[in-house]
């Protein structure tokens, strides 16, 4: 399972005052590629536990932050540092893909 659930509640504290970056899976459990992406998701946050905060968060039951960031298809991914959203990575994609985009992040100065 993923590192944290973010809510609504708890996104400012959890996401945005994070030291660590920290990347943010947009999902709905009726949504067909979100189902294909968690588990990658999941195996992510193992693989970067200590370098990366990694979460979900559920848009049916927190829309306020998935609209403040213009969350139009899901899965979305987004990485964010030092507070601000850096990276948006749409759909279904390789383990791969997503790890270049937290590599990227990692090797970026703060």
């Amino acid at each position: 399972m993923a590192d944290v659930i973010f809510t609504d509640a708890n996104f400012g504290e959890e996401a945005l005052k994070s030291e660590l970056p920290v990347l943010v899976d947009f999902w709905a459990p009726w949504c067909g590629p979100c189902r294909i992406v968690g588990p990658i998701v999941d195996e992510l946050a193992k693989e970067y536990e200590g370098k990366v905060k990694i979460g979900k968060m559920n848009v049916d039951e927190n829309s306020q932050t998935a609209g403040k960031y213009g969350i139009m298809s899901i899965p979305s991914l987004l990485l964010f540092k030092n507070g601000q959203p850096i990276k948006t990575m749409v759909g279904a994609q390789g383990k791969e893909n997503f790890k270049k985009g937290i590599e990227e992040i990692l090797s970026a100065s703060s």
